[in-house]
């Protein structure tokens, strides 16, 4: 359930929901792109199941409108019908919530806003999905829903590769860090405590807090129990859906602890491609709105502590090719750079953009390792490399 949202948060935009909403509003119309052939009558679903107020007091789109952007551009431009579903529990942002999507409706979207926990209307969506593609995009103040709620979606009722099922879910690092303080406390709150075993799928979590309360604890054991809960999460998923999962902080500042982690999973090695393109580019987005609020507010730019992105790139193109020779030397076979995504990136996921592994082929080409140099081939994903004599 989640717990709601202070009367200001609703009047601009935080850092955070500048990247997150940055990767919706690249990466909804490209799964919308990719899946819609597998629907039977050009039909994709979409859930929102934190949706708010779906709009700033300033104007600016929060995540149900930027969807209701998408699915108004969808239908006009590709005759594909991109059907909203937005939840909302609290009376008020669901009024606002209302208006925004009847709006929308108004215009020919095909769009839902039902008042209520997401986990009441989840499986009337994943009926009306049932021969399309499904994107559930969940986005609590508080905490996400169980796991075994979600191992049951994901894994029992939308189990096939096609039509495609994909997630996109806040994980607070905030309710974490909350939440460990109740088991170092001798007057920790245990219902809270068993909310969380049922978001994390068992008690396994506790063990890492009670590890940081011990005597023989380092000053960032709490710190690291946090982040050690959350990549043993996204383990946990991928291992009982059988999806690929990655997850991506999101914080304040530079070099500030996470608020939260956007939790990804898919089946699809062209959505876990596209997806970490589209986090190198929201990242981008969130330094310059970062930068431009620091000189509105006559202080100097953060310029020194950006990673400089075409340095970045410099460091990514040999190490991108490296990995790339290595996986042509194991296979002895020509290698479709999108079907291996996370091995071709290594490191750099989710840090460079797909031209990048342009630039690494073209590298490894002119080191004489591969005869393919990407020339032709309109979409870098689609890129398929050929052993050379070293590889050979």
């Amino acid at each position: 359930m989640s717990t709601g949202t202070s009367a200001d948060f609703w009047q601009d935009k935080a850092l955070p929901s500048v990247f997150k909403h940055e990767l919706l509003k690249r990466y909804v119309p490209q799964f919308g792109g990719m899946t819609g052939t597998q629907s039977h009558d050009k039909r994709v679903v979409y859930l929102d199941g934190y949706a708010g107020e779906g709009r700033y007091e300033n104007g600016l789109p929060a995540s149900a409108e930027i969807a209701l952007r998408v699915a108004s551009h969808f239908r006009a431009r590709h005759g594909i019908t991109l059907e909203c579903f937005f939840t909302e529990a609290q009376q008020r942002s669901f009024e606002k919530l209302d208006q925004v999507v009847e709006h929308y409706r108004k215009g020919g979207v095909v769009a839902h806003a039902r008042r209520g926990e997401v986990d009441t209307v989840l499986d009337a969506v994943i009926q009306r999905a049932a021969r399309e593609p499904l994107f559930l995009f969940l986005d609590p103040c508080g905490l996400v829903l169980p796991q075994d709620r979600l191992v049951d979606v994901l894994a029992r009722q939308r189990p096939q590769k096609r039509p495609a099922t994909e997630l996109l879910m806040n994980f607070s690092m905030m309710a974490v860090w909350r939440l460990g303080g109740h088991v170092r406390s001798p007057k920790g709150n245990e219902r809270s405590l068993q909310r969380f075993d049922d978001v994390c799928g068992g008690t396994w979590w506790r063990e890492h807090f009670a590890d940081a309360a011990a005597p023989t604890a380092t000053e960032g054991a709490a710190e690291d129990a946090i982040e050690a809960v959350a990549a043993e999460y996204s383990r946990l998923l991928a291992q009982r859906t059988g999806m690929f999962v990655q997850s991506v902080p999101v914080s304040h500042a530079p070099h500030k602890r996470a608020v939260y982690r956007l939790v990804f999973a898919t089946r699809s090695q062209y959505g876990l491609w596209v997806f970490g393109d589209t986090v190198a580019r929201a990242r981008d987005e969130w330094w310059k709105t970062l930068d431009a609020r620091e000189e509105s507010g006559g202080m100097l730019p953060l310029w020194p502590m950006r990673p400089d992105p075409d340095e970045v790139a410099a460091l990514a193109i040999p190490k991108i090719a490296e990995n790339l020779g290595k996986l042509l030397l194991r296979t002895r076979s020509p290698v479709k750079v999108v079907d291996h995504t996370l091995e071709i990136f290594g490191d750099f996921y989710g840090q460079v953009t797909e031209p990048v592994v342009r630039k690494a082929v073209r590298l490894l080409h002119e080191q004489g390792r591969t005869p393919s140099n990407g020339v032709g081939v309109k979409r870098t994903r689609e890129i398929t490399v050929h052993p050379g004599s070293l590889a050979a």
